[in-house]
């Protein structure tokens, strides 16, 4: 494992409006923060230093809160047209070590600060046999999860095409470089070479032991402030 990581921040966020209207959804607030500021200091702490995003929609407003970020080496992978996250990251690949797995994560992925175990130990848990390394949760801890992947054997993992698996990705994950040699830069998800990693026998996965939230529309923003509250307020009384 190297220090690098991948921010995908690239997409409109249709499903955020209205607040995505003037900024990218990794910018929406979260706790008084980003939500890709949340993602940056995760990575910070665990000593992950040169950080790729890629940006398109509202990259101007991106940009201008990256570079308030002194702590972390950050690059822009600016896309003139969206490429989805397949192309997304086949277009940033030279900004990307090319012998070393590094860390790709969506930029709306949400984990409490008091989970920084959450990088440290998927990175204990990758080994050079694997192509890509999910992060799952069950779908039992999120609201309204869906089961996208089941474990077969010795942490290999299969997609359940009808989401009745017992999992759900959390756009976390780890990637080897090579996995990116073929990669066209055309709009495709990632989703494609997930799935050839699995056909190869090279796709892993890793239970996550705290919680992750799937922050994809403003009642959900809602929702996870509203457990938050009730959490506090039964510590307050405890």
């Amino acid at each position: 494992m190297g220090k690098y990581a991948l921010i995908f921040a690239a997409g409109m966020g249709r499903r955020m409006m209205p607040l995505t209207a003037d900024k990218p959804k990794p910018m929406v607030e979260v706790f008084g923060k980003p939500m890709i500021g949340h993602i940056l200091d995760h990575l910070q702490r665990a000593g992950i230093e040169n950080i790729v995003v890629n940006a398109h929609y509202k990259a101007d407003v991106l940009k201008n809160y990256l570079e308030t970020r002194k702590d972390l080496n950050i690059k822009i992978s600016y896309e003139d047209d969206i490429l989805d996250t397949g192309g997304g990251i086949a277009y940033a690949k030279n900004m990307l070590p090319q012998d070393e797995a590094f860390f790709v994560i969506n930029g709306d992925a949400y984990w409490d600060a008091a989970e920084d175990f959450v990088l440290p130990d998927l990175a204990s848990t990758w080994h050079d046999d694997m192509d890509i390394l999910l992060l799952l949760q069950d779908k039992c801890d999120v609201r309204e999860g869906a089961g996208d992947y089941m474990f077969t054997q010795n942490q290999r993992i299969e997609r359940c095409l009808d989401q009745n698996g017992d999992y759900m990705f959390t756009g976390i994950r780890i990637v080897h470089p090579r996995i990116l040699n073929d990669l066209p830069i055309e709009k495709f998800s990632f989703l494609k070479c997930m799935d050839e990693a699995q056909h190869n026998g090279t796709l892993y996965g890793f239970k996550n032991k705290g919680l992750w939230h799937h922050l994809s529309t403003p009642q959900d923003i809602e929702a996870l402030e509203q457990i938050k509250k009730q959490t506090k307020q039964q510590q307050n009384h405890g």
